[in-house]
């Protein structure tokens, strides 16, 4: 399924035109839970002989990513003097302050900032209509009946078919099909 808007959903990756390229490619990323539209970025880097390195990212990241954020650990030895030498500029930042040869793990966030984004933020929070209040849109993670999910908000006759379709899209859901086995349904 491709949604070009706005999705609420339990998970998932988001698909946008490629931000270097957007005329000719898609760019891809499994979508990080978070009240930002984050992006996370690792991996490990061994220092050279001074105790630094530069990391690459990719060629598309300082156009999809701002408010860069870092994270650095030091793997196998203390490194009180670790930092962040040079900040990202031309896709890439510079870690100093290591030993030679030392394995440094490295975090680098940031919050997407591509043209879509900016115009699509989404409320962290917010109230549920009042003909939606005291309903789940998972009963049964609650301990809840099917019947104090969202389905049942809007009558009977369409959560039937909204339940029994749900159940038959996701057969890996045990929990829910043994509660529509105990309730008879």
């Amino acid at each position: 399924m491709t949604v070009t808007g706005n999705l609420v959903k339990g998970g998932g990756s988001f698909k946008i035109d490629h931000p270097l390229d957007p005329e000719n490619k898609y760019l891809y990323h499994f979508i990080v839970e978070s009240p930002d539209m984050m992006n996370i970025y690792n991996g490990n880097v061994v220092l050279d002989e001074n105790g630094e390195a530069w990391v690459k990212l990719p060629e598309w990241f300082q156009g999809l990513n701002r408010d860069i954020r870092y994270q650095l650990t030091a793997i196998g030895v203390p490194a009180p003097k670790l930092y962040v030498a040079v900040k990202v500029s031309n896709n890439r930042f510079k870690i100093a302050g290591g030993q030679p040869d030392m394995e440094v793990s490295w975090q680098v966030t940031g919050i997407r900032h591509d043209p879509y984004t900016e115009v699509n933020r989404i409320p962290v929070e917010e109230w549920k209509p009042q003909a939606e209040r005291g309903r789940y849109l998972h009963p049964e993670a609650y301990g809840k009946a099917l019947e104090m999910g969202m389905d049942f908000a809007y009558g009977p006759e369409l959560s039937g078919v909204a339940s029994e379709q749900r159940t038959q899209l996701e057969p890996e859901a045990p929990v829910r099909t043994a509660v529509i086995q105990e309730s008879g349904r």
